[in-house]
């Protein structure tokens, strides 16, 4: 079967207005993460206006829309959650009504990321107009819980439904870049006990704030010598939130917590993490306890599935067949070659590709900086140009890369 590669690209632009308002849509249904179930409903309903041959909700809540019912298994993913909205006073437009021009639409989840779930409903509906069906079977997931725990949803969908595709093409944004690797990270907690006293008496008591703040000082040290990688870039570390415990404001802090946001570069484990702050002076003299965090938040449909909040670093090579089919859809749908890439946030790959070892590569509208930021946007131009690689990624993979 042959592409007609300008006939993608044009229906792909008579579909802007569809694609703009169904992007829309979803903006303006509050879906952060484990409050998703109104939105999951509109991408459902959109899917099978769309022509999908088959929707289903699973147990977690994640929305699966199939094409096709050929021997290869390739998924294409969005999640669908969002961060809330912060401070309603650095917004110039409601975060949820938005604003739309020529060129833009502004609202909380355009590029983080339901504009990569709206580029892919009418990827599927170009492929079922255009018959691109052939030797694939289309998946296409609207994911939950990103937002809170990246990953799970495909933790989920791997060990409970059993579905392992041959590879994932992530429609984070990558502002139409094609990205094929992130650092990884981890939710890490050091706890450091004390005794409370009365605070006129503070030389009766044991103040655990005191006690953790060499720990700061060494944490912040402790960053500037973290391994670096030559793609994926430096291991970093910051403190993100400090908690304490005490009879009274006036009364010695009798516990100390802090929770570190580690990101891992390649090479780094979970376990070195953890031994690297073991091991500083601060934590060992005052014998802080250091541990990762678990996530147990129920989905919206009431279903708990946990995890250790450890999320690895991975990459997959540019000669890899999943990269190179992204990058032969790129060069013959736009004449010129793409941008490959990296992202600097994470992704439901940590699961896919971290955990699984199933192959995932990103081509996303949308771009990095817009993410979790007040008057977030997306730009049209980059939905068709998404809709359009989506389009022919299945077909271009099944006739030249697959079984490489």
């Amino acid at each position: 079967m042959s592409i007609d590669f300008k006939k993608v690209l044009s229906l792909a632009e008579t579909y802007k207005p569809e694609i703009s308002r169904f992007l829309r849509d979803m903006v303006a249904i509050p879906s952060e993460s484990c409050g998703e179930e109104k939105v999951v409903q509109r991408i459902r309903q959109e899917m099978e206006s769309a022509g999908f041959d088959r929707v289903e909700i699973d147990p977690m809540g994640n929305v699966l829309g199939y094409i096709g019912s050929g021997s290869h298994l390739v998924a294409l993913d969005a999640h669908i959650d969002t961060v809330g909205v912060g401070n309603l006073e650095n917004w110039n437009h409601d975060p949820y009504q938005g604003h739309e021009d020529d060129e833009i639409i502004v609202g909380r989840g355009t590029s983080d990321q339901e504009g990569g779930m709206a580029a892919m409903v009418y990827a599927g509906k170009i492929i079922k107009d255009l018959n691109l069906q052939g030797d694939y079977t289309l998946l296409m997931t609207g994911t939950v819980q990103e937002e809170d725990c990246d990953g799970l949803c495909w933790q989920y969908i791997i060990e409970e439904s059993n579905i392992r595709p041959e590879f994932v093409v992530s429609t984070e944004p990558t502002a139409c870049r094609i990205h094929r690797g992130q650092r990884g990270r981890m939710e890490i907690k050091v706890t450091v006990s004390g005794v409370s006293a009365h605070g006129s008496a503070p030389e009766r008591g044991d103040n655990a704030i005191f006690k953790m703040a060499p720990i700061l000082n060494e944490l912040q040290q402790l960053h500037e010598r973290l391994a670096s990688d030559p793609f994926l870039g430096k291991g970093s570390l910051t403190v993100s939130e400090i908690f304490f415990t005490s009879p009274s404001r006036c009364a010695v802090a009798d516990s100390c917590t802090i929770s570190v946001d580690r990101r891992l570069t390649t090479g780094e484990t979970w376990e070195s993490a953890i031994e690297e702050i073991r091991a500083l002076p601060a934590v060992r003299r005052v014998g802080a306890e250091v541990s990762m965090y678990d996530y147990r938040r129920p989905a919206y449909t009431g279903l708990v599935y946990p995890t250790q909040c450890y999320f690895p670093a991975w990459t997959i090579e540019e000669d890899h067949a999943a990269c190179q089919t992204l990058v032969d859809a790129y060069e013959r749908l736009f004449e010129q070659p793409p941008v490959v890439d990296k992202w600097t946030f994470s992704t439901n790959g940590v699961a896919i590709m971290g955990r699984y070892q199933i192959p995932c590569v990103g081509f996303g509208p949308g771009h990095e900086d817009q993410a979790h930021a007040p008057d977030e946007r997306t730009w049209k131009s980059e939905l068709v140009k998404a809709a359009a690689m989506y389009a022919v990624i299945p077909s271009i993979y099944v006739q030249h890369h697959a079984g490489r």
